[in-house]
């Protein structure tokens, strides 16, 4: 099961998305410090830039500085390209070293919700939060439901919420997941000791 991706509002990056795994997983990697829409649409612009298609091996090939220098052009793929430019190419290095240049090597075979995020996590830029996010989007998104999956995504594994991108199929639980997360925001705020 593959639910189509709904993310961007933009139909070639979310055909992307929802056709390639690279490019989701690319995505789930850039989405931090930016809005969903602008971290999810960074696999298209990067495939973009390279001739059409997103590429692990081409990535991994490609010099730091060249890669960085394509993820700086305007528009930007990130608020912070450089670093995050890195991050891509060093996730990009891991896929094909250790996954044959697939993103699916990284979840297949995962027997228990446990090990594929133990997977998730050992790659780079994916903490405990991030992998735990993957696996819910995995399971809610793509069908990959080794057993256990949804507790290992704790939270973010549970129906009917609207907790992180995993939720979001439409424009109405992109709202939902917003209004939720500035929930959070606020609450996180107003326990802060001042």
């Amino acid at each position: 099961m593959t639910t189509p991706i709904r993310l961007t509002g933009d139909e070639a990056a979310d055909a992307l998305l929802s056709s390639d795994d690279n490019a989701l997983l690319i995505g789930m990697l850039l989405d931090q410090q930016v809005p969903m829409e602008k971290a999810f649409s960074g696999p298209l612009v990067i495939a973009e830039r390279m001739g059409g298609r997103l590429d692990p091996a081409a990535i991994a090939e490609c010099s730091e500085e060249d890669f960085v220098a394509l993820c700086s052009q305007r528009p930007a793929i990130h608020r912070f390209p450089g670093s995050m430019a890195k991050r891509v190419r060093q996730l990009c290095l891991v896929l094909v070293d250790s996954y044959g240049g697939q993103a699916s090597n990284v979840w297949a075979g995962a027997e228990s919700g446990t090990e594929l995020k133990r997977r998730l996590q050992t790659l780079p830029g994916f903490g405990a939060e991030k992998a735990a996010i993957f696996v819910a989007v995995l399971g809610k998104q793509r069908g990959v439901t080794p057993p256990g999956w949804a507790e290992a995504a704790g939270q973010f594994g549970e129906p009917g919420v609207f907790r992180s991108v995993a939720d979001i199929v439409d424009a109405d639980s992109l709202a939902r997941v917003r209004d939720t997360k500035k929930s959070v925001k606020a609450a996180k705020k107003a326990a802060a000791p001042s």
